[in-house]
C-alpha cells in the first residue's frame, strides 16, 4: 500500500515538473526566435516532453483498437498544427506544444481528484496487515496469515481480528461477525465450534488449530467474489471518452472533405486545382477541432465536485462515480450498520412486579462482562456499579449468567438458559434481543435490547425520495421480525430479510435487469459481506466509520461520518457538477463549431481560432470551479 502511495505521488511531482517545463519553454521559445531548424527540433523535444505518452497511447489505439479516442485526436490535431506550420513555412509550431500542454493539464486535474479520494480512503481504512500468532514448539511467533500451515494452533487475543477459518481448541468467547454476515448479534464460542476468518474476538483468549490456509479463508474468498464482481460490472465510459469516440471520426471525415472537395469541384468548374489553399484550410479545421475548452473543463468541473464532496464529508472515488451518482433511481440498504447504528440499547424493561429494578439486577450480574448485550445492560443502569453486591458469577457462553446478588441467586440469559433451570418465559413480541431474568429461582422479567436506527435514516430516505429515487429497498441478514418494524417505520419501498451474501447479489441483480438505461443503482453497505454487492452495483456507498476496510476498498463513495443525510448531500453535489459539465461541453461546442465553420470557409486563421479556444477555454474553467451549494 505505502510502496503504491509513493509511485502515485512521484508520478504527480514529474507531471507537475513536465507541465511547468513545458511552459517555460513555451516562453522561452517565443522570446528567443531561434533559426530553424534548431527552432522546430526545440518544439519538437518540448512536444515529446509533455506529449510523448498520449502519442504513444493513440498509436496503440490504432493498433489494438478503440482508434477514435480523445488521445487520437489530440495527435491529430498536433501532428496536423506542425505540418501546417512546415507547410506554410512559417515556423509557427507554438499552437501544436500549447494544444497538448492545455490537454495535459486537464488530465492532471482529473488524475489528481481521484488520488486525493483514494489517500483519505487509504488513511480512513485501517491499513495495518492482519496478523496470526502461531504456537511453534513452546514459543509464539507473529506473521503473515499466509505463512501459517493449515491444521497449526494460533492464538487470537481479545480484540483481535480472526486471521485464519478455524476450530477453537480451548477458549470461551464471543465473536463480532458483522464484518462478515452484516449481524450485530455476537456469536458466542466453545471449543469445538468453528470461527471464520474476518470475525472479531471480543472478549476471551482463543486458541483455534486452522483448517484453511489463507487463500481459501473467508476472507479471501468474500475478497475474490467482490474482484469478480468488479469484472463483470460493465465500466460506464466517461463523458470525455464517450464525446470523443463520436467527435474524433467525425472531424476526421470532415477535414478529408474539407482538403479533397473544393479543389476537385474548383478543379471541375474553373480547371484550377487550389490544393495547396484547401489543405491549409483542412489541417487549420483539424487544429481548430481540437477541444480545449472541454480537454481541461470538464475534468476540472469534475474535480471541483468530487472537492465540494469531499469538504461535505463524502469521499467520491473519481469523476465516474460523480457521474453515475447524478442518475441515481434506485437504492438498496443494508439494514446493521447502515440503516442502524449497529449498537445496542435497552429499549424495554417489563418486570413481572413492578418494584422489581431489573436493570439494577442485569447491570450487576453482567458487571463483569465485556459480551456487547451485556455493556448495553450496564450502560442502561442510572446509579453507580457496586461490585461488592454481586457474588459467584459464573458466565455460561450462548446461555447467560448466573449470580448472586446481595445473596439472592440471579439468573439472566435467554429463553433455552431459563428452561435449563426449570422455569417458563413467556416469548414477548419485541423487536430486539430478549435477555430475561430469574430471582431465587422465580422468573423475574425480561429486557428487550435492541439495534438503534441512525438518527438521518428517516429524514435521509425522505430526501432521497424528494429528489426523485423510485425505490428504495433494505437488505438485511437479520431475522423478518427484527427488519419488518423498521423497514415500516422508516417508510421503505420493501424489504428483504435472511438474506446470505450471495442473497444480497441476486436482489440487486433482479433490479439492475429492470432499471431503465441511463439509470444507476445505488447499494449502501458496510460489511466484509457487503464487498461483493457494493462492487456489483451501479455505485457502492459504504460507512466511513462503521463500515470494514473491504467495504470501503469495494465502494464507489465512503460517508465519512456515517450520517446518511450526506447521502442526498453528495447525490445534489453530483447533480450540479453534471449541469456544469453539461454548460461547459455546449458552450464550448458551440464556439467550436462557428470557429469550425468560419475556418473551413477560410474566414478565420489559426490564431484567431486559438484565440476563440483559450477564451472559452478560461470561461469553462470559471464555470467549473464556482462552488456548489
Amino acid at each position: 500500500m505505502a510502496h503504491h502511495h509513493h509511485e502515485h505521488h512521484d508520478h504527480h511531482r514529474l507531471n507537475i515538473l513536465r507541465i511547468l517545463l513545458t511552459a517555460a519553454g513555451l516562453i522561452a521559445l517565443h522570446f528567443l526566435q531561434l533559426p530553424e531548424p534548431y527552432r522546430l527540433i526545440s518544439y519538437l523535444i518540448l512536444y515529446l516532453l509533455i506529449g510523448a505518452d498520449v502519442v504513444k497511447r493513440a498509436a496503440h489505439g490504432i493498433l489494438h483498437g478503440p482508434a477514435f479516442t480523445e488521445k487520437f485526436l489530440m495527435t491529430l490535431a498536433t501532428i496536423g498544427a506542425f505540418a501546417l506550420a512546415l507547410f506554410t513555412k512559417s515556423s509557427d509550431y507554438f499552437e501544436a506544444v500549447a494544444v497538448m500542454l492545455f490537454y495535459q493539464i486537464g488530465e492532471f486535474f482529473e488524475h489528481r481528484a481521484v488520488e486525493k479520494s483514494r489517500a483519505s480512503i487509504v488513511k480512513l481504512m485501517d491499513i495495518r496487515p492482519d496478523t496470526a500468532h502461531m504456537e511453534q514448539e513452546g514459543a509464539i511467533r507473529t506473521l503473515h496469515p499466509e505463512k501459517v500451515p493449515t491444521g497449526s494452533i494460533i492464538q487470537v487475543l481479545p480484540g483481535e481480528k480472526v486471521p485464519l477459518d478455524g476450530v477453537v481448541e480451548e477458549g470461551v468467547s464471543a465473536l463480532n461477525t458483522m464484518a462478515l454476515t452484516g449481524e450485530s448479534m455476537p456469536r458466542d464460542v466453545q471449543p469445538g465450534e468453528k470461527v471464520l476468518s474476518g470475525s472479531v474476538n471480543l472478549h476471551g483468549l482463543l486458541r483455534i488449530r486452522t483448517t484453511e490456509n489463507f487463500g481459501t479463508s473467508t476472507v479471501s474468498r468474500i475478497l475474490e467474489m467482490a474482484e469478480h464482481a468488479a469484472r463483470n460490472k460493465a465500466q460506464t465510459e466517461n463523458l470525455v471518452r464517450r464525446f470523443a469516440r463520436v467527435y474524433t471520426p467525425v472531424v476526421c471525415l470532415l477535414a478529408l472533405a474539407v482538403a479533397i472537395l473544393p479543389p476537385f469541384i474548383t478543379l471541375l468548374v474553373t480547371g484550377a486545382f487550389p490544393f495547396t489553399l484547401w489543405l491549409y484550410r483542412a489541417l487549420t479545421f483539424l487544429v481548430i477541432s481540437c477541444p480545449c475548452a472541454l480537454v481541461i473543463g470538464v475534468p476540472l468541473a469534475f474535480f471541483a465536485g468530487i472537492g465540494a464532496a469531499g469538504r461535505a464529508g463524502v469521499l467520491v472515488k473519481g469523476a465516474h462515480a460523480l457521474e453515475d451518482l447524478a442518475r441515481v433511481r434506485y437504492a438498496l440498504l443494508d439494514k446493521t450498520g447502515t440503516l442502524t447504528r449497529g449498537i445496542f440499547e435497552v429499549t424495554k424493561v417489563q418486570p413481572v412486579n413492578p418494584e422489581d429494578d431489573l436493570l439494577f439486577l442485569a447491570a450487576h450480574g453482567e458487571s463483569a462482562t465485556t459480551h456487547p448485550i451485556g455493556r448495553a445492560l450496564q450502560k442502561a443502569y442510572p446509579g453507580p456499579i457496586q461490585r461488592n453486591r454481586v457474588t459467584d458469577i459464573a458466565e455460561i457462553s450462548g446461555k447467560g449468567i448466573s449470580a448472586r446478588i446481595d445473596g439472592r441467586p440471579v439468573l439472566i440469559g435467554n429463553a433455552a438458559w431459563m428452561q435449563e433451570n426449570g422455569i417458563a418465559p413467556p416469548t414477548p413480541d419485541e423487536n430486539g434481543t430478549i435477555v430475561h431474568l430469574a430471582r431465587d429461582g422465580r422468573y423475574a422479567g425480561w429486557i428487550c435490547v435492541a439495534d438503534q436506527p441512525r438518527q438521518n435514516a428517516s429524514p435521509a430516505i425522505r430526501a432521497l425520495k424528494e429528489m426523485g429515487v423510485k425505490e428504495i429497498i433494505m437488505l438485511t441478514g437479520d431475522r423478518q421480525e427484527a427488519a419488518g418494524p423498521l423497514g415500516a417505520a422508516l417508510q421503505l419501498d420493501g424489504c428483504a430479510a435472511n438474506l446470505l451474501p450471495g442473497d444480497k447479489v441476486h436482489h440487486l441483480e433482479q433490479v439492475l435487469a429492470k432499471k431503465a438505461p441511463g439509470e444507476q443503482v445505488l447499494f449502501a453497505g458496510d460489511g466484509i459481506n457487503d464487498a461483493p454487492v457494493l462492487t456489483r452495483a451501479d455505485i457502492g456507498v459504504a460507512m466511513g466509520g462503521a463500515g470494514s476496510d473491504a467495504a470501503m476498498e469495494a465502494a464507489n463513495v465512503v460517508l465519512m461520518e456515517d450520517d446518511l443525510m450526506q447521502l442526498p448531500r453528495a447525490i445534489r453535489i453530483a447533480r450540479q457538477t453534471m449541469v456544469i459539465v453539461r454548460q461547459n461541453i455546449g458552450f464550448s461546442l458551440a464556439v467550436k463549431f462557428l470557429c469550425l465553420l468560419l475556418g473551413a470557409l477560410g474566414f478565420v486563421h489559426m490564431g484567431a481560432a486559438i484565440f476563440a479556444d483559450v477564451g472559452v477555454m478560461i470561461l469553462a474553467v470559471l464555470n467549473a470551479i464556482r462552488p456548489r451549494k
